[in-house]
């Protein structure tokens, strides 16, 4: 099927809010349409084929890698969101492809070590700007992916591009300016934000639990947890537990997207949403949850936030990665030759010294960043 098939085919089938292909702002740099491939599917399939894509296999997102081969992983993570946000996109007809483009991007900028790498890295670039994973999946897809000959990054699209900055939050940041502050993303990157929201809500609750850190009577606090267990455990009283936990978190998953696909159809019906400028018109941004589910959500993350996130494990893991990372950024920043050639040769020829490090770092993965640590600091290690 050509492209413009498929784009005909868009023109039919999606909402009139929805995001077309062929009606993208286009690249920052100009390049032929593909004979098949419709914009943002293309997009998709060039974060897909990124070398940051890749090393999200090794990332943390709660679980350190080396904590076992269960636990869910940034780039696992990446992909329950992504089939999260094409149910979604489906059933509210927009377009799936821009959805899932930004969201299979909106992580590549994550440093190793989840969260607390963030937060490491965020305090060690105070002085030099800050570091922010949005701000960084930005860069990585417009800068440091090197794929093309004519031009640096992944060249996508603006919408994509837009999605990934404005998926998660309001639009204050500087990095914004770029890409219309004063307006709403489109509907295709608020629903990635949940989706992402959703993915991670659900598999910490498997996740955690499978490894001990979350306890059966510990879940009961949880209102979600409580009633979907309840459910699953009617439906098969018989089950063990490790059916009931997966069968559990199953229907938490579907009952959020629900409730998410539901309450967004109401918002649309408004008579003030017609078509996409309609949409971005609408602040504070139009998706979200009716009033029940969110604050079932909210105890839930505060739960998680309490019981999982700040749990010894979890926390001993963030001690380590300030220490790994500050090493290694401060032992950088100081003999920047250390890194790899292709690496310093970038600050020889006089782009920003931390910047240059933080992009190193940042891009490295959990296994790396300690053996790296280990190279650099342990006497007895072969450099």
């Amino acid at each position: 099927m050509r492209r413009q098939d498929l784009e005909a085919h868009e023109d039919v089938w999606l909402a009139s809010w929805a995001m077309r292909s062929a009606d993208s702002r286009g690249r920052a740099y100009p390049e032929d349409e593909h004979p098949m491939r419709p914009a943002f599917q293309r997009d998709r399939d060039r974060v897909i084929h990124s070398a940051a894509f890749r090393r999200l296999e090794y990332k943390t997102q709660v679980f350190v890698n080396h904590e076992g081969d269960y636990y869910r992983t940034r780039l696992t993570h990446t992909m329950e969101a992504a089939q999260v946000t094409r149910t979604i996109a489906r059933a509210l007809r927009l377009n799936e492809d821009l959805a899932e483009a930004i969201v299979l991007a909106h992580d590549l900028g994550h440093t190793p070590f989840g969260h607390a790498g963030e937060h490491v890295l965020n305090g060690l670039m105070q002085p030099y700007g800050g570091f922010e994973h949005n701000a960084q999946s930005l860069r990585i897809v417009e800068k440091l992916e090197e794929r093309y000959p004519d031009f640096p990054g992944l060249n996508l699209t603006w919408e994509v591009r837009e999605g990934i900055v404005k998926h998660s939050s309001e639009y204050d940041r500087p990095l914004v300016r770029n890409f219309d502050p004063e307006v709403a993303p489109t509907l295709e990157a608020q629903i990635a934000d949940y989706a992402d929201e959703i993915a991670y809500n659900c598999h910490d609750i498997d996740d955690g639990v499978q490894s001990g850190m979350l306890e059966r009577e510990q879940m009961e606090e949880a209102w979600l947890w409580r009633e979907n267990y309840r459910r699953a455990l009617e439906a098969s009283p018989d089950a063990p537990f490790s059916i009931l936990r997966y069968q559990t978190v199953r229907r938490i998953l579907d009952g959020m997207v629900s409730d998410l696909v539901a309450t967004v159809g109401q918002r649309l019906a408004e008579p003030r949403v017609k078509t996409l400028a309609d949409l971005r018109a609408v602040r504070p941004r139009l998706a979200g949850y009716g009033d029940e589910m969110a604050e079932h959500i909210r105890e839930l993350k505060a739960f998680l936030m309490e019981r999982l996130y700040k749990h010894v494990r979890v926390t001993r893991m963030g001690m380590k990665a300030k220490i790994v990372l500050t090493g290694l950024f401060e032992s950088y920043l100081e003999e920047p030759r250390q890194m790899p050639v292709h690496v310093h040769r970038q600050i020889e020829r006089g782009d920003d010294r931390a910047r240059v490090i933080a992009d190193y770092v940042a891009g490295m993965t959990d296994r790396f960043a300690l053996a790296e640590y280990k190279r650099l600091f342990d006497p007895l290690e072969r450099v």
